[in-house]
């Protein structure tokens, strides 16, 4: 953690964390069990800029930002967990390695079964008080399965403009 004594580091952080309460606040809803959302899309920039450390303080503080700005249930801190492995995942794939379609949908691929899938959905299960867990995996499944290539193409489009902003950045530097 001491990348966050880097100013650059601390404050880009703490942008992508601002980004991901925002971007959790916008969902679309399904049903009570499925959800649309992009609030994963700061914790994969964060991994892949800072690693696994600090995307996974930037899912777990992005879940507990967007139920203080606006809470839709009881808080549960099973979703925080979520979040860290989520930044956990992200930062194991994405760090300091090229970000290819190959590579973002691989994560994308293992974040979307273990976090959002089996993880996510025993907390609902606990939350809700079903006890279909199966049936609740499957029905979620349709969604998830959409949602894993339009998550994919976004990430891809904004690591691009990442490196297209970081070269520039970069040339401006030793221009001087």
């Amino acid at each position: 953690m001491s990348k966050l004594k880097n100013t650059f580091t601390l404050t880009t952080a703490a942008m992508l964390l601002a980004l991901g309460i925002l971007l959790g606040l916008f969902k679309l809803p399904i049903n009570q069990f499925i959800e649309i959302r992009f609030a994963s899309l700061p914790i994969c920039i964060g991994g892949a800029l800072f690693g696994p450390g600090i995307a996974a303080v930037i899912g777990a503080f992005s879940d507990i930002g967007g139920f203080i700005v606006r809470p839709t249930g009881p808080y549960f801190p099973g979703f925080t967990i979520s979040g860290i492995i989520t930044g956990i995942i992200f930062g194991i794939f994405l760090y300091k390695k090229a970000l290819t379609w190959k590579r973002v949908l691989l994560a994308q691929a293992v974040n979307t079964i273990v976090v959002n899938l089996l993880i996510n959905s025993y907390w609902l299960t606990l939350l809700y008080g079903t006890k279909t867990y199966t049936a609740l995996l499957i029905g979620r499944l349709p969604k998830e399965l959409i949602m894993v290539p339009i998550l994919t193409a976004m990430m891809v489009g904004i690591a691009k403009s990442m490196e297209h902003v970081k070269m520039s950045v970069h040339d401006k530097a030793h221009a001087k």
